[in-house]
């Protein structure tokens, strides 16, 4: 009797141990099974991956330049394809990142902001006016949910939107946001936009294995965003600067090419620009046989803006110099003229003179500019004084108060005198530690050096500045002139 109990019990053992075996291996089946399932799904994605840079890089191979519109476009159409979205929007920053705006739709994209303010009567008859209505509205950092995924840096699935009051809700079905999957579109630490799905097209909810995809899709996808932003940029850059040569060129123009020649007055300038554009101006102006019109000026705003500036004050004085021999009702001209065509931060000083060549008499007006050098021989030492004279700058005030403000201040020149005018940029050069030339180091070169010659004067100014600055680099123009009585 105990043989067979004992023979049952191992028949019985040995049957368990076959169902735990079978149960065993239908596990490891199971499990393997679902090891495949993820694995093709995983082998999938990466397919959607490696074919989704594939297509975008075709956009980059041997193009000289990358349309971003085609680019973002492929790149939503990609997005709604691998989400099985019904409807996009990628949102891009703008320049100086203060607001994000839709720059490439798909399908119909209901607005995600002002659901209130939506007229979706007009929608109905004008379709396109949808699309008109999202890239029009910019997006702030923080606002809403788009806004809110660019600044948090992470992606937001609603599963289910008309639950969600984040969500704007609208009554009719065409504008009806089921489901909705936003992602940031990261350049390492930078967010450059956002991706805005909604509505998978089997009309399912999307999932969290969406949100991956499409996040690791969008990142992706920010690298030839921001190196298409980047030649887009130097391209500009490159017009741009083809444009600055050319008016560089043009400006260069309006100065003086050649120098008159008298015997009875030797002339010298040189003018250093800080930028490709400069502020300032000077010209000589043969007003006829023993009149010679001497100016000099300082537009506040650089570039293109002061370039033209200085194309119209040699215009009014090349003009009028004939007629008006008063340096002062000259510039009370240019006042006149220039005044209502000045930007608010704009005004212009000047200096201008007039020189009779034959008697020597030397009569100027200073409109706000740096006061002119008199340098003369007095006991056989060279000496050099400032001169002044009344006036406001150009474009400061009215016609009244500028006439009332400016006079004219006539001195008599003999052989061997010199007159200097210049710009605040030599006097205000800087050094390596921030400290200007200066007035005083200009008086202190011409009475020591005591150049023969203006052309002279000049060299000994340019290298000694030179050797000051070093070098640093310099945010003003330099520009002098100088004169002497023979």
């Amino acid at each position: 009797m105990a043989e067979q109990l004992l023979h049952w019990l191992g028949a019985l053992t040995a049957l368990f141990l076959e169902i735990a075996l079978v149960i065993s291996l239908l596990l490891s089946f199971k499990e393997r099974k679902k090891l495949r399932v993820r694995n093709r799904a995983l082998r999938k994605e990466r397919e959607i991956i490696f074919d989704f840079i594939h297509h975008i890089g075709e956009l980059f191979a041997d193009a000289d330049e990358v349309d971003m519109t085609s680019l973002l476009k492929r790149i939503l159409f990609f997005a709604t394809k691998t989400g099985k979205a019904a409807t996009g929007a990628l949102y891009l920053f703008n320049s100086d990142r203060t607001q994000l705006f839709a720059r490439a739709i798909s399908g119909i994209f209901p607005p995600l902001y002002d659901s209130e303010s939506v007229d979706t009567q007009k929608l109905l008859t004008q379709s396109q006016l949808l699309k008109t209505i999202v890239k029009n509205r910019p997006v702030a950092p923080g606002e809403g949910i788009v806004g809110s995924a660019a600044t948090i840096g992470n992606g937001i699935i609603i599963e289910d939107a008309e639950m969600d009051a984040r969500v704007p809700s609208y009554t009719d079905s065409f504008l009806k946001i089921h489901s909705l999957v936003v992602i940031p579109m990261r350049f390492g630490n930078e967010v450059l936009g956002v991706l805005a799905l909604a509505n998978r097209t089997d009309e399912t909810s999307f999932t969290p294995s969406d949100l991956s995809l499409l996040q690791a899709m969008a990142d992706q996808a920010s690298v030839p965003i921001h190196y298409a932003g980047l030649r887009a940029a130097l391209e500009q850059k490159k017009q741009i600067d083809r444009d600055m040569r050319a008016a560089r060129q043009i400006q260069t123009s309006l100065l003086p090419q050649t120098l008159p020649h008298s015997e009875r007055v030797q002339l010298a300038a040189y003018n250093i620009p800080a930028f490709d554009i400069g502020g300032d101006y000077y010209d000589f102006i043969e007003i006829d046989e023993k009149h010679l019109g001497i100016a000099i000026a300082d537009v506040s705003g650089k570039g293109i803006g002061g370039a033209m500036m200085m194309a119209v004050c040699q215009g009014v004085l090349r003009t009028r110099a004939p007629q008006e021999k008063s340096p002062a009702r000259m510039l009370s001209e240019l006042n006149r003229v220039l005044s209502d065509n000045l930007a608010e931060d704009m005004f212009i000083t000047m200096f201008y003179a007039v020189l009779n060549t034959q008697t020597r008499e030397f009569t100027f007006a200073r409109a706000g500019h740096e006061r002119p050098l008199l340098c003369r021989n007095c006991d056989g030492s060279r000496v050099a004084e400032p001169l002044d004279a009344p006036g406001i700058a150009i474009g400061l005030a009215d016609s009244e108060i500028f006439d009332a403000a400016i006079a004219d201040i006539s001195i008599q020149l003999k052989p061997g005198d010199g007159i200097i005018v210049y710009t605040d940029g030599i006097t205000e050069a800087l050094n390596d530690v921030g400290d200007e030339w200066g007035i005083d180091n200009l008086l202190h070169l011409i009475k020591t050096e005591s150049p023969e010659s203006p052309e002279a004067l000049m060299k000994a100014v340019k290298t000694n500045l030179a050797l000051y600055v070093g070098a640093q680099q310099q945010y003003d123009d330099m520009t002098l002139l100088a004169l002497k009585i023979s």
